[in-house]
């Protein structure tokens, strides 16, 4: 699916609909040392590798992608959240 660069939208910081920057969000990385990635190594400790058995069968095709906009006025993130696609192209639109 082609998303536009440059969206018009609202911004709850300024009140009012403004240019936003998309942008596709992406997972920062898994800090080691914290509470539940530590119980988790713990749990996996052992013999043998996986402490739950991994799926077989999948039964969704896609993952939602979440959408990052940035109010170009005031700076101001936000979330787009569930947009079900494969492909994900940000275009840049020519007027």
């Amino acid at each position: 699916m082609k998303v536009p660069k440059v969206i018009t939208t609202y911004c709850p910081k300024c009140k009012t609909h403004t240019e936003h920057s998309v942008s596709l969000y992406k997972g920062g990385k898994r800090r080691t040392l914290s509470e539940g990635q530590r119980r988790y190594d713990r749990k996996n400790i052992g013999y043998g590798s996986k402490r739950k058995p991994e799926q077989k069968r999948f039964a969704k095709t896609t993952k939602k992608q979440t959408l990052v906009l940035k109010c170009q006025k005031c700076g101001y993130t936000i979330m787009r959240e569930g947009l079900r696609m494969k492909k994900i192209e940000l275009v840049e639109v020519v007027k």
